[in-house]
């Protein structure tokens, strides 16, 4: 629904009065209406012009009887009274700078007239009374005083009046001074006779105008009072039935067409997505992680490079998020490791009793080609939905005031649904929910009652603190409760992270989390909404509940998630897998691990069965890159000393067999505690990028996209055009529209590239 350009909240918006929950819900509106969008750069400029004018305007001497009115009004009153010496606001050329430019604006907006009338209704006895106001606001006609009431406590706002008649007083009174909701500003004429104010009524702030102007011209929005604003999180208007819009105009990719099409009806998004970020103010409390990029390491002075896996997938939904808004993401927000997982490629199934099989590809590196490229993919072993476990899940969601607006609540209790259709008797789940405190909604129910799981989800409703640690508690001591033995046991986390009440920083959540890992429940996290968006947080939950993080952006997102990969995010085949590469100082001078930073691990904890690391689930594929460059062509690289100690390490007779590298991996099953090893021997055969398969060329494509987004300075030669060019030849059959997507962000990030270098 788009939202009236005479809506009261804009001019809260355009000046900065909101709070964080309704700034998001006004922002949504505003995607689809571009006069409202219009209205608020208006409000602006008019504000700007107002306080410019005030700044510039020489300050008028007051004559003595106004002096003298002024004084005496400020003494303390014995009675209990709303005046105070300390809250008295001396008016003099202000008032009458402010009313001179008044008229100007009048002349200025004489053409919107016929806005200015339909914002305002007349009650019966001839009064005018803003339309969409809430119950008691009154705007009276001159030529007696303006004076406007309301009986609503909201933010004060700027209201046009009569100017005083000839010898008049002007009072202001500051009740409360300070506070950011219920602030009295009272502007009285006293030469007049003036209404009695009623308990619990309120006078809003107001501008002396010049009394030569009888219906003053000012941009309708700025001249509405605000009504029916809450006055903190959680209280914003209507929100929790707002569907999630997410418009993608500038796409055309068969993922897009396939999936709520219905919902993607709306053009302009990408220009409408510039207007939100640019007046977005200081509002964004997003967190993320510092990512460096690992460096490259000499083969003869670090021969093993050690990690554990990561099947995440957050990071590239969150990056189309800024891309599809008509921004560039921020550069520790794009992960690497993150953007290539989120796409399957075709990597041969194991054949034996293994969980996973590992393959590795070696070509010339496509933004450096004098050096190697070492793609590493593990393919997860299939389960048949039959074939399934019986799964106990729980639903953890956050019911907290952020969660209202669309793409938060909202979607959550459009996506979960899409998994609990494809759950079956066998199964079971339970609903926790937590804000100020948490609450089981749901006990563990058999999904062949599914209309009452349903109903649990629907009826939702988002309002108060976030208190996770509570909420996290529960959800555990629940699945522990209905533990099945052999099968699926996982809480799934819905949240946008913003901890705020009882366990709220990530070293005791983590702690928290890592702990209840130790029963035997999985955990999975999925992230939704923006402004407040905690990354850091969730991405190491998951990571220390043996789980999985992915970030739901609309609702084709959460099918991909909970029904398409549904056994990758809900079955767990092998867990603590790491990776260890023994590099051939023969062959390689050096290497990088490209992504992966934060889950590097020491070369002794591979063989460290008490060092977690990552889990990977049914049908999952796991890849990784490293770039490598060949022995004799590293002497640019940083080097240590001569050792003094200990001479170099001395080359085995293996050393010249031909192979690149050692591939290593450890993994544990689900519910075991000692590790086993797969090995797998890698020789280079000299194949350039452009022989090599169309999944090197598309992971290639993806990787060299996070390092110019990172502004990475291994980038090479790499260029948005060339990422196209081989995102295009690596694209393939592409049956789900997901990599033709990508070349549509692609496409989207070098408008960004260029526009900003045009601006700059």
């Amino acid at each position: 629904m788009k939202i009236d350009p005479n809506d009261s909240r804009l001019t809260a918006y355009a000046l900065g009065e909101l709070d964080e929950t309704e700034q998001g819900a006004i922002e949504h509106e505003l995607l689809h209406s571009e006069a409202a969008r219009q209205a608020v750069e208006e409000i602006r400029a008019t504000a700007e012009v107002l306080k410019e004018e005030l700044r510039s305007e020489p300050r008028l001497q007051l004559s003595e009887a106004q002096r003298s009115s002024i004084q005496r009004k400020s003494q303390p009153a014995k009675s209990k009274g709303l005046f105070g010496p300390s809250k008295v606001l001396y008016a003099g050329g202000a008032l009458l700078a402010a009313a001179s430019l008044l008229l100007v604006i009048y002349l200025n907006w004489s053409g919107r007239r016929s806005s200015l009338e339909n914002a305002f209704d007349t009650d019966r006895k001839g009064r005018i009374i803003g339309r969409g106001s809430s119950p008691g606001t009154v705007v009276k006609e001159s030529p007696k005083p303006v004076e406007v009431v309301t009986k609503q406590s909201h933010p004060v706002q700027q209201i046009p009046v009569q100017a005083p008649t000839k010898g008049a007083e002007v009072q202001f009174d500051r009740k409360r001074q300070g506070a950011g909701v219920g602030t009295e500003l009272i502007v009285r004429n006293e030469g007049v006779p003036q209404p009695q104010l009623q308990t619990g009524q309120l006078v809003q702030k107001g501008l002396v105008a010049n009394s030569a102007v009888t219906a003053p011209m000012v941009p309708p929005a700025a001249l509405r009072p605000m009504s029916g604003m809450g006055s903190g999180t959680g209280n914003a208007i209507g929100m929790g039935r707002v569907r999630m819009q997410r418009q993608l105009s500038f796409m055309s990719s068969p993922l897009i067409q396939s999936h709520e099409s219905e919902e993607l009806n709306t053009s302009g998004d990408k220009e409408v997505g510039r207007w939100l970020q640019k007046n977005r103010q200081n509002f964004n409390t997003e967190a993320y992680d510092r990512v460096v990029d690992n460096p490259f390491l000499r083969a003869t002075q670090n021969p093993l490079s050690t990690f554990s896996i990561d099947v995440d997938t957050a990071a590239y939904a969150n990056l189309r998020r800024f891309l599809v808004s008509g921004a560039l993401p921020p550069k520790d927000s794009v992960r690497i490791e993150e953007m290539v997982n989120y796409f399957s490629y075709s990597y041969s199934a194991p054949k034996n009793n293994d969980p996973f099989a590992a393959q590795v590809e070696v070509a010339s590196a496509p933004w450096k080609p004098e050096h190697r490229l070492v793609k590493v993919g593990l393919k997860g072993r299939e389960i048949a939905q039959d074939k399934r476990p019986p799964s106990n899940l729980v639903f953890l969601i956050d019911v907290s005031g952020s969660m209202q607006p669309p793409n938060k609540l909202p979607l959550i209790k459009r996506g979960l649904p899409l998994l609990v259709e494809k759950l079956t008797e066998n199964d079971r789940v339970a609903v926790v929910v937590y804000a100020g405190a948490s609450g089981l909604v749901l006990p563990s129910t058999t999904c062949d009652h599914k209309a009452k799981i349903l109903a649990a989800l629907e009826n939702l409703e988002a309002g108060g603190s976030t208190n996770g640690g509570s909420g996290i508690q529960l959800a555990y001591d629940t699945a522990i409760a209905n533990f099945i033995k052999g099968g699926t046991n996982r809480v799934i986390l819905a949240t946008d992270g913003d901890f705020n009440v009882g366990v709220t920083n990530q070293g005791e959540l983590t702690r928290l989390i890592e702990e209840k890992a130790k029963s035997g429940v999985f955990l999975s996290v999925l992230g939704f909404g923006m402004g407040n968006y905690k990354d850091s947080t969730l991405e190491k939950l998951a990571d220390k509940g043996n789980g999985n993080y992915a970030y739901v952006d609309s609702l084709q997102e959460a099918r991909k998630v909970l029904v398409e990969e549904m056994g990758g995010t809900l079955i767990t085949i092998a867990k603590d897998v790491k990776i260890q590469v023994e590099f051939n100082p023969a062959l390689v001078g050096a290497y990088r691990l490209i992504g992966y930073e934060n889950r590097i691990l020491r070369a002794e904890d591979f063989n460290d069965d008490t060092k977690d690391a990552g889990e990977i689930g049914a049908g999952h594929t796991v890849t990784a890159l490293y770039e490598v460059v060949p022995a004799g062509k590293e002497g640019s690289l940083p080097g240590v000393d001569a050792l003094k100690y200990q001479k170099p390490v001395e080359v085995t007779r293996e050393s010249m067999s031909g192979e690149l590298l050692m591939l290593k991996l450890r993994y544990k099953e689900p519910d075991g505690t000692t590790s086993k090893l797969i090995q797998v021997p890698v020789s280079d055969r000299g194949t350039t990028w452009t022989q090599a398969s169309r999944d090197f060329k598309f992971a290639s494509a993806v990787v060299a996209l996070g390092m110019i987004l990172r502004d990475s300075p291994y980038k090479g030669n790499a260029t948005l055009g060339s990422v196209l060019d081989l995102a295009e030849a690596g694209k393939g059959e592409d049956k789900q529209g997901y990599r033709a997507e990508f070349i549509e962000l692609v496409g989207a990030a070098r408008g960004l590239v260029e526009g900003r270098k045009v601006t700059d």
